[in-house]
């Protein structure tokens, strides 16, 4: 089993910026994708941002390409996620999920999930 933990979710301002981490513990393999989904009420999960293990191979959703950067610390078992620019539309909860193997952008890929954290951007 592989535990996620996220944190860094919160309250900010439109234009401001948020670093959220996941960190996972338990079983890990040498090679595993940690991707970052979003959702916001009504609405359906919704890819974010993945990264490999390794940190060669990175991949974003369309609304945030430019905005978010993805990245890890294997050291510490943390994906980082530096958001930038935020906008009102950012606002949602925000889940890390793992898998092994590769990256994948569709949420049913991923076989364990942190519990979330919220992100509001107030505009």
């Amino acid at each position: 089993q592989v535990q996620l933990v996220e944190s860094g979710g919160g309250l900010v301002q439109a234009g401001g910026s948020l670093r959220l981490s996941c960190q996972a513990s338990g079983r890990t393999f040498s090679n595993y994708g940690i991707g970052w989904f979003r959702q916001a009420p009504g609405k359906e999960r919704e890819f974010v941002s993945a990264i490999t293990k390794t940190g060669g191979i990175t991949e974003y959703g369309d609304s945030v390409k430019g905005r978010f950067t993805i990245t890890i610390d294997n050291a510490k078992n943390t994906v980082y996620l530096q958001m930038n620019s935020l906008k009102f539309e950012d606002t949602a909860v925000y889940y890390c999920a793992a898998r092994w193997g590769t990256i994948a952008i569709m949420a049913s890929s991923y076989d364990y999930w942190g519990q979330g954290t919220q992100v509001t951007v107030s505009s």
